[in-house]
C-alpha cells in the first residue's frame, strides 16, 4: 500500500558497500595505483640469432693444423666450430656516440629559492639604464654646430692692410700731401 502524502516508489534499494560495480578481476584489482602504474607492455624476447659458419677462417686455421683432404676439413670444421660475426650489429660498428642533444643540467633549487635569477636580471636592468643614460648624455653634450658657432670656434684670419691703391688714386693732388711734380712752397697761415 501506498504511503499516504508521499508518491509511489518505483525503484530498487542500493547495493551494501561489499558490493563492487563491472565485472571483478582478481589479478589486476589493485585500485588506482595498480591501474595507473600498469602497463600492458609484451615483454622484450631474447632470441639469439646463430649466425653462419666462417668457413673461410676454419679452412685457414685448418691448414697450419695439418688437414690436407676432405674428410679432414670437415672433422676440423666440426670439431672448431667458428661462426660468422654479426655485421648488422650497429652497436660493434659505431662505439662510443651519444646520438641527439646532451641533456640540460639539473636547475640549482637553492638559487630558485634565493631568487638569484630575479637579482641578475635586475643588476643587467640597472646596468643598461646607467649604459642608456652615458649614452644620451654623450649626445646632448654634444651640440649641433651651425655657422655662427662654427665662426666663434674658428674666427676668420685677419686681413692685412695692402699698400696698394689704385692707378688711378696717385695722379690726385692732396693740399696735405706736397704733389711730387709741383715746387713745395711754404705758406704762412694768419693765426
Amino acid at each position: 500500500q501506498a504511503e499516504v502524502g508521499k508518491p509511489l516508489r518505483n525503484c530498487y534499494s542500493l547495493p551494501g558497500f561489499d558490493f563492487t560495480y563491472g565485472l571483478y578481476m582478481p589479478r589486476r584489482d589493485g585500485g588506482v595505483a595498480e591501474a595507473i602504474g600498469h602497463w600492458d607492455a609484451v615483454k622484450p624476447r631474447t632470441v639469439k640469432r646463430i649466425m653462419p659458419r666462417d668457413f673461410v677462417t676454419m679452412n685457414r686455421l685448418a691448414v697450419p693444423a695439418g688437414c690436407t683432404t676432405a674428410r679432414e676439413f670437415a672433422l676440423y670444421s666440426k670439431f672448431k666450430d667458428i661462426r660468422c660475426k654479426d655485421k648488422d650489429n650497429w652497436v660493434t660498428k659505431i662505439p662510443d656516440i651519444t646520438f641527439g642533444l646532451p641533456p640540460r643540467p639539473s636547475t640549482p633549487m637553492f638559487d630558485l629559492i634565493q631568487h638569484r635569477y630575479k637579482e641578475e636580471w635586475m643588476e643587467q636592468q640597472r646596468a643598461r639604464r646607467v649604459f642608456q643614460k652615458i649614452e644620451k648624455k654623450k649626445v646632448l653634450d654634444k651640440v649641433r654646430e651651425n655657422r655662427t658657432s662654427f665662426l666663434r670656434s674658428h674666427p676668420p684670419p685677419v686681413k692685412e692692410e695692402s699698400f696698394w691703391h689704385p692707378a688711378r688714386f696717385e695722379k690726385v693732388w692732396s693740399p696735405v700731401t706736397p704733389h711730387p711734380t709741383l715746387p713745395t712752397t711754404k705758406v704762412n697761415f694768419p693765426g
